[in-house]
């Protein structure tokens, strides 16, 4: 029988990790007082500056613009990750802020998605699928957890997890392509449909693990 706790210690794990590598750029941040907000909204526009040029076709465009791309998703996530952690240092951590942080990183994920849908990088159909999934798979953690059940580290991809398969992906499509274009004239265009087919399954997988979580929780949990 799995251990119920172990959700938990996994991210226990990754967060002590996480605490090394950022404490001394959010030292700074503080230093200089920039706000959480101020990193959210930071954040935001990372992420509808690539979608929007994911939309214009970078990726397969010029070889060294398309790293454009990757790089202002990782900043995106980065920023994200530096606005809770100044939030939680400087006592800033509110109802409102957690609020907007949330919104904020769902509108995020729609327009890189939006712009792989109108890049031409992913089909309508896909497009939505993976939209609705993402929004599902954060739906179901705040119902749970204001049901009390404990959902941190539950689900093998989280939206850390999300950002950084789907960067990883877009670098390799960047590679494939120019490489393959270079070599033959032809370029392949096979890798970027598998690629989004099996991160379709993956969270899949991710919704399926947090039902199963919830409903082995709340199972006897009595409605008083």
């Amino acid at each position: 029988m799995a251990d119920i706790n172990e959700p938990t210690q996994k991210r226990e794990i990754e967060k002590k990790l996480l605490q090394k590598i950022i404490d001394k750029p959010v030292s700074h941040l503080i230093k200089y007082k920039v706000s959480p907000n101020f990193l959210s909204f930071g954040g935001f526009l990372s992420s509808l500056a690539a979608g929007i040029l994911i939309s214009l076709g970078f990726i397969h465009g010029n070889f060294f613009l398309a790293w454009i791309v990757p790089i202002l998703i990782i900043v995106s996530g980065v920023l994200d990750v530096f606005d809770g952690e100044v939030a939680r240092q400087t006592g800033k951590v509110s109802p409102e802020g957690s609020f907007l942080d949330s919104n904020i990183d769902r509108i995020s994920d729609s327009v890189i998605i939006f712009g792989l849908i109108y890049g031409n990088l992913v089909g309508f159909i896909e497009g939505f699928l993976i939209l609705f999934l993402v929004i599902m798979i954060s739906y179901t953690r705040s119902r749970a957890e204001i049901e009390g059940v404990n959902m941190k580290g539950v689900g093998f991809l989280e939206r850390a997890e999300r950002m950084i398969i789907l960067i990883v992906g877009i670098i390799i499509e960047i590679y494939v392509y120019a490489i393959t274009l270079w070599l033959t004239g032809d370029p392949f265009e096979y890798f970027f449909p598998i690629f989004i087919k099996c991160f379709i399954i993956a969270l899949i997988f991710t919704l399926a693990q947090r039902f199963i979580h919830i409903r082995k929780s709340l199972k006897n949990v009595s409605i008083k």
